[in-house]
């Protein structure tokens, strides 16, 4: 369903580098730590797409320690006769979700061959129908706790034919906002859920005064290096987004609710095992430092692409984004093949189930990672490092045996601190001490 043109890049960024948004000389530190972040694993999520989950799914999909599933909410779909909903293949899918206790980012899209021949929304005509349908989608589910975003890529030609334009998509952003503000004030909007980290089509849509009515803005990192990378990217939107949250001057956010905190969702993200260099275990590797990474930089909520690989065509890297295998197994716990990539997902979730992000400890050299997360007194924490060679290291933590587990939540033995702290060697996999 989602067509992604890659372009590889060669991204230098280093986590202690200034990032090109911020101040001069600044550099780009993770936020601070907030009580307001959910604690682990409750901002964990998958792509998926169906809304008609087979026999044992969903089970699988939370045993995974996932909380959130993100999937297309279709105008076409939903709108077969102008003015006439139908929204009961949602009504399947929300209710499959509740049963296994998951919640829903519904993304509200595409086109729909009733309004400008489908064409994308570029008409005021058409901007007010599709604002009407939200509205009524967002009122036939309410209290279903969904959050609700607007479009999916409007920054891509795939999904903005015949080519992406900024000033369009924010004038359907604004009229869904203020359809929303008026007829459905209590649900959660969100948006553009940009490819990629285009930060001129961010700010071309913040100008407009889209932030006067988005609870986050969502973003699809998509780095083929290294997911510390994000970081600087990160610091750079968030000084973005509050150089216009609270633009007086705006017309837009007159009336506005207060100087809110608008969060970064991580909405899109993942690496398929089918890229040149990549593997089913790097993959794991990858997800679990990217959902590490993005705990640090305050973010709330990570939903990985994919739930479950889209083919098996060993060519084909759009086939190899999921957490597990294609192959469905009728009768069968569990019901797909794990990768790597569940694993990760599970351990991750289960090991600092409860816990939050507290700090970075900082170690001799930047590419090395020392994370800390706390539930009330209990601490735990994550260690792994950017550096291509495997290292050791003295990690200041309190005298005593600490159990280490690696990413993929095989048992890693027992270590004693001596009296300088806790030998552990580093790679790039990340280990897990408590």
């Amino acid at each position: 369903m989602i067509i992604r043109l890659y372009i590889t890049l060669a991204l230098l960024v280093l986590l202690a580098a200034p990032c090109g948004g911020c101040a001069a000389a600044k550099e780009c530190p993770f936020p601070p730590a907030s009580v307001a972040t959910p604690a682990i694993p409750d901002g964990f999520g998958v792509n998926i797409h169906f809304t008609e989950p087979k026999p044992g799914e969903m089970k699988m999909i939370a045993a995974a320690g996932v909380r959130w599933v993100r999937m297309d909410f279709k105008w076409d779909l939903t709108e077969t006769a102008k003015g006439t909903y139908d929204f009961t293949p949602y009504e399947h899918l929300l209710s499959a979700l509740k049963s296994s206790g998951l919640r829903a980012l519904l993304i509200l899209d595409y086109t729909n061959p009733l309004y400008d021949g489908g064409a994308p929304p570029r008409t005021e005509e058409t901007r007010q129908a599709f604002a009407r349908w939200a509205v009524a989608a967002a009122k036939h589910f309410d209290g279903h706790e969904i959050i609700w975003e607007t479009w999916n890529e409007p920054n891509h030609q795939v999904f903005w034919r015949p080519r992406p334009n900024v000033n369009e998509y924010a004038a359907l952003a604004l009229a869904v906002g203020r359809a929303f503000r008026a007829d459905a004030p209590n649900a959660k909007l969100i948006g553009p859920a940009v490819s990629e980290m285009d930060f001129a089509f961010l700010e071309g849509s913040f100008k407009k005064g889209v932030l006067s009515y988005w609870s986050a803005v969502s973003v699809h990192p998509y780095l083929r290096s290294d997911p510390e990378n994000v970081t600087a990217e990160y610091c750079r939107l968030r000084d973005l987004i509050k150089s216009y949250a609270g633009d007086k001057d705006n017309k837009e956010n007159r009336g506005n609710r207060g100087n809110r905190e608008i969060a970064i969702i991580s909405s899109e993200w993942g690496y398929s095992s089918g890229w040149p260099g990549m593997s089913e275990e790097k993959q794991g590797q990858m997800l679990a430092r990217q959902w590490l990474i993005n705990l640090a930089n305050g973010i709330p909520l990570s939903i990985w692409y994919d739930w479950r690989d889209d083919g098996s065509d060993p060519n084909d890297p759009e086939h190899h984004f999921g957490m597990v295998s294609n192959a469905y197994h009728e009768g069968r716990d569990p019901v797909y093949d794990a990768k790597p990539a569940y694993l990760a997902a599970k351990t991750l979730a289960t090991f600092f189930s409860g816990y939050r992000f507290e700090k970075r400890l900082v170690m001799g050299s930047i590419d090395d990672y020392v994370f800390v997360f706390r539930n009330g007194a209990s601490l735990r924490y994550a260690a792994w490092t950017t550096a291509t060679r495997e290292h050791r290291i003295i990690v200041p933590l309190s005298p005593g045996q600490y159990t280490a587990v690696t990413h993929s939540g095989a048992d890693a033995g027992l270590i004693m601190a001596n009296q300088n702290g806790v030998p552990i060697t580093l790679t790039r996999s990340p280990i897990y001490l408590r």
